[in-house]
């Protein structure tokens, strides 16, 4: 078991499956066949993603190091998490952008979605972590990897 410390941006506390990202997370990509076509395991469509792409991301403990693509990314994370598509936490090895902080913030306060998110885990945490693996988020920003 490795365990890492971030900085806490939605708490809350969650143990789920890893589902990792070695490159940026286009949330709008990822998450736009399931908000159109209602996919309830929210299965990612980004093509440019060989990580992601083809995965159900519902429920999965998500580890990336950072979002990257549209204006709208923020605002695709709050629309995912009132649908109940959610992933089970956001784990970022670097800083969460303006955009995505905005979206799980948002859906933390006007949703009853449970989405806790830490950022600034390090690449430590993205090389440790591999999918499949079982991650627990502590409300305090701990983070387990097993």
């Amino acid at each position: 078991m490795k365990q890492f410390k971030g900085r806490v941006v939605v708490p809350g506390t969650v143990q789920a499956e890893a589902l990792v990202s070695h490159g940026g997370f286009n949330t709008l990509a990822s998450f736009q066949k399931s908000l159109m076509f209602g996919d309830k395991n929210a299965t990612c469509s980004d093509q440019n993603n060989p990580d992601l792409n083809g995965k159900p991301m519902h429920g999965k403990a998500l580890c990336l190091p950072q979002t990257i693509g549209s204006t709208t990314g923020g605002m695709v994370l709050y629309c995912a998490a009132a649908l109940s598509r959610q992933p089970a936490c956001l784990l970022f090895s670097k800083p969460i952008d303006s955009l995505a902080a905005a979206g799980v913030i948002l859906a933390d306060v006007w949703t009853d979605a449970s989405m806790p998110t830490v950022d600034n885990l390090g690449e430590e945490f993205l090389e440790a972590v591999q999918t499949g693996m079982t991650v627990t988020v502590e409300e305090d920003g701990v983070v387990r990897v097993e």
